[in-house]
């Protein structure tokens, strides 16, 4: 059980494996001895779109990852904001493109990440101009493009699927870590 928290926020008590009864049975959670305090360890909600922009698929390489991959747009959710206006924003962000509209694709479940994926579907316009996170961008065809086997890949996959496609996979896949 990894966890970034090591003490209790509330009382600064160090935590401990404890386990309690919970509505599905018995569970186990990093508790705080002292108040009660539980760390849920929840997934962390992350937006995702697969931008089509000029006829083609808009895929991007994170300036920390090595190598060559490249990737869905992808980012955390503000508080305050629904996924459509955060896949909106983190797609001007990180692009400098327009949302003109969006669609759902599907959610997909991140465990290495302890993440939850909200994937989209989007239309962009605009000039491209890439944040400082990003390093590069490539524009691919329809069925030129290659999925992972990992949850935007997924996302992109089924996206593919959708539009009569048939996805094919990067073979010898290496996530980036």
């Amino acid at each position: 059980m990894t966890s970034p928290y090591k003490f209790c926020p509330a009382c600064a008590t160090a935590l401990q494996p404890i386990v309690l009864q919970e509505d599905g049975g018995p569970k186990e959670r990093l508790r705080c001895p002292a108040c009660g305090w539980t760390h849920w360890n929840n997934p962390t909600p992350v937006l995702a779109a697969v931008v089509e922009y000029q006829g083609q698929i808009l895929l991007a390489r994170n300036a920390a990852w090595p190598g060559k991959m490249y990737a869905l747009i992808t980012g955390f959710m503000e508080a305050g904001e629904t996924p459509q206006d955060g896949i909106s924003r983190e797609v001007k962000e990180e692009t400098n493109l327009d949302v003109t509209s969006l669609s759902l694709i599907g959610v997909y479940d991140f465990r290495r990440m302890n993440q939850v994926i909200i994937a989209y579907a989007v239309q962009a316009r605009g000039e491209v101009r890439l944040s400082p996170e990003l390093a590069d961008y490539k524009l691919y065809d329809h069925g030129q493009v290659k999925c992972w086997p990992a949850g935007t890949g997924y996302a992109l996959a089924d996206w593919l699927r959708g539009k009569g496609y048939e996805p094919q996979f990067i073979e010898g896949f290496k996530r980036p870590d």
